[in-house]
């Protein structure tokens, strides 16, 4: 029984170390041949890249499918990867590639996103931590007017709204993922945000 709980604590202390290793490391790790290397790659990115791929296919189990593609892709090109780039960067594109070659082969349109922002601005609207009823169904209300909206942009334009606000990545970032000049990512999400605006007042928000 001691000698139980004594692998158990070491094996738990093992994953607390690997869990303080930095991204670059655990690829190291991983092209090493340290298998759980890779595993915590994948369960600190598992979450935030199959929500992003679902928010581009809006369909639950082709996000799965297509988050399985992407993991097993990285991990195949693991080698190739450069240190010039953030991890984060490199995965997203290779996740933002994968969506799209998904659309392209089952025809399906990006589905809308969640940003509580929509009037041209870069700010993120602050949340009260503990929202009344009535906040809620207005917020809720408002979700629901901007995912209208969102799905009547081009898709060009929803993909980089979506990479800007619910991924809340930098312009370079996204210029990375997407393969755009900078200048175009920056031109395109301003046109995105006038086009929402036109939308919205369109649909009676006056003053937006």
């Amino acid at each position: 029984m001691t000698y139980k709980v004594g692998t158990m604590t070491a094996h738990a202390i093992a994953r607390q170390e690997i869990r303080q290793l930095t991204d670059g490391e655990l690829i190291l790790d991983a092209i090493g041949g340290r298998e759980d290397g890779f595993e915590e790659l994948v369960r600190r990115y598992q979450r935030p890249i199959t929500g992003y791929v679902f928010r581009m296919l809006g369909d639950y189990e082709s996000s799965l499918d297509v988050t399985q593609e992407v993991f097993i892709k990285v991990y195949n090109s693991l080698r190739r990867y450069s240190s010039d780039y953030k991890f984060s960067t490199w995965l997203y594109r290779i996740a933002h590639n994968a969506a799209i070659d998904n659309m392209r082969r089952n025809s399906v349109n990006p589905q809308s996103i969640e940003t509580e922002n929509a009037d041209g601005t870069y700010q993120i609207q602050i949340e009260s931590p503990n929202p009344s009823p009535e906040q809620d169904r207005e917020r809720s209300e408002w979700r629901a007017e901007i995912d209208q909206v969102v799905k009547r942009l081009p898709d060009a334009y929803k993909q980089l709204i979506l990479l800007r606000h619910a991924q809340d990545l930098s312009y370079d970032e996204i210029a990375e993922i997407t393969g755009l000049p900078l200048g175009t990512v920056k031109n395109r999400l301003f046109r995105a945000r006038e086009m929402m605006r036109e939308i919205l007042v369109e649909r009676g928000f006056a003053g937006i």
